[in-house]
């Protein structure tokens, strides 16, 4: 295990939910005084290199965060080692990586909403295909997400 909790967001081009999940995150570890390292990343590689979905930084703008900075990337197997949580955001990418999850690496793998009481199970949606509002549903999925997995590891599950 590392020193500080490590924990790793993952979408399909890491462009529009895994980087509003990171931020999402890392504002909820800032405010419960947990030090951790967090990063985000796609399962796909058609994003690589470019900054967050415009929708997705308004949404985070709206508050009070910039990811206008962040950076999409591939996820690697080399990723289950250095991080202690992989974090899907639905179905079909918790499959992709549990199928690139090296035997008997560290990293445990979950959906995000499984971490919020009642809601285990569900993933958040991808609003890359709709307005405004899809986003603004995303932030408040992917806050609730965040929230709820800065208590988990706070209490040191």
């Amino acid at each position: 295990m590392t020193a500080r909790p490590a924990i790793l967001f993952v979408c399909l081009g890491n462009i529009c939910r895994s980087p509003l999940a990171e931020a999402a995150f890392r504002l909820a570890a800032e405010r419960a005084g947990l030090d951790v390292t967090v990063d985000s990343a796609g399962t796909g590689d058609w994003h690589v290199g470019e900054p967050p979905d415009p929708r997705a930084i308004a949404v985070a703008r709206a508050h009070g965060l910039d990811i206008a900075g962040y950076r999409g990337r591939q996820v690697s197997p080399a990723d289950f080692e250095r991080f202690d949580h992989v974090v899907a955001l639905d179905h079909a990418n918790l499959e992709r990586l549990r199928a690139l999850r090296p035997e008997g690496a560290r990293a445990s793998l979950s959906l995000l909403l499984d971490h919020v009481p009642g809601r285990a199970g569900e993933p958040v949606a991808d609003p890359y295909y709709g307005g405004p509002e899809g986003f603004a549903t995303t932030w408040d999925d992917v806050t609730s997400g965040a929230r709820a997995l800065v208590r988990r590891i706070a209490d040191g599950a």
